[in-house]
């Protein structure tokens, strides 16, 4: 899906392209134009090199690494290289892993460009949250099991008191939600406490690490034994935490094993 959300008032334009979890099989056909066509392109930390590759031979690539955890190129600069190329009449990529809406600050982008009269498209990509949940076989949404999702991040921006847990855990409990964690890792034992007061130690949860890549790493456990497990399997960032029965099946197989590699 693609969304046309500004009048132009320059020559050039600026199109947010989700890159997908990591695999370039997954980029969307519209993705992948994009990045041909474009002149300049604006990379993201965790996109893959193979997908950079797609890129024009003459076109020039900027990298504006952005990583919890990491030193990361200031928003404001990068609103800046996009906004300054875009007035000079480039057709400016700004290439983002997962999907730009969400958890990319897409829509930060939109508005700073739409402010100057850039013209803004948007092309989605797989976020990695569904690719993580998929690469181990398991739905998000299970007629039995599941009747929502919750997209959620972990990690909450200074000053901000992030998400309520405790309230979040009630509310997946009642309504049968699947809880999508992103950038939780290195809250895992707060979030795990909180979590623990609306939902029980048994609940399945999984943890996936480079989802969609040839060096994925995954370990299934219960809610009680997440930070456990991440310290036991060393698993780390990049990680997507999902939370809820629809890991049953896959908790009662443990099959693969916690922590072996996955196809």
């Amino acid at each position: 899906m693609t969304h046309h959300l500004a009048s132009p008032s320059c020559s050039g334009q600026v199109t947010l392209v989700g890159a997908g979890p990591g695999d370039p099989d997954l980029l969307t056909v519209k993705a992948l134009k994009a990045i041909q066509a474009a002149t300049v392109l604006l990379v993201d930390d965790l996109v893959n090199e193979a997908i950079v590759a797609f890129a024009a031979p003459t076109a020039r690539v900027v990298y504006v690494g952005k990583r919890g955890g990491c030193q990361s190129t200031p928003q404001s600069f990068i609103e800046k290289l996009m906004l300054t190329a875009a007035q000079e009449g480039e057709t400016v990529v700004r290439l983002k892993g997962g999907d730009p809406f969400l958890f990319g600050r897409g829509g930060v982008e939109v508005e700073h460009l739409q402010a100057a009269g850039v013209r803004v498209h948007v092309i989605n990509g797989i976020t990695s949250g569904l690719a993580a949940a998929t690469s181990l076989g398991v739905p998000l949404t299970h007629r039995e099991h599941a009747h929502g999702v919750v997209f959620v991040t972990g990690h909450a921006k200074p000053g901000d008191a992030g998400t309520d847990w405790r309230a979040l855990a009630a509310t997946a409990r009642q309504a049968r939600l699947t809880l999508v964690i992103y950038m939780g890792v290195s809250g895992a034992a707060r979030i795990q406490g909180e979590l623990l007061h609306g939902l029980p130690a048994s609940t399945p949860v999984a943890i996936i690490q480079n989802a969609s890549l040839p060096h994925q790493r995954h370990a299934v456990c219960t809610l009680d034994q997440l930070q456990a497990t991440i310290a036991r399997e060393q698993l780390a960032s990049p990680s997507i935490i999902v939370v809820g029965d629809v890991l049953q099946g896959l908790l009662a197989l443990q099959q693969p094993q916690a922590g072996q590699r996955s196809a």
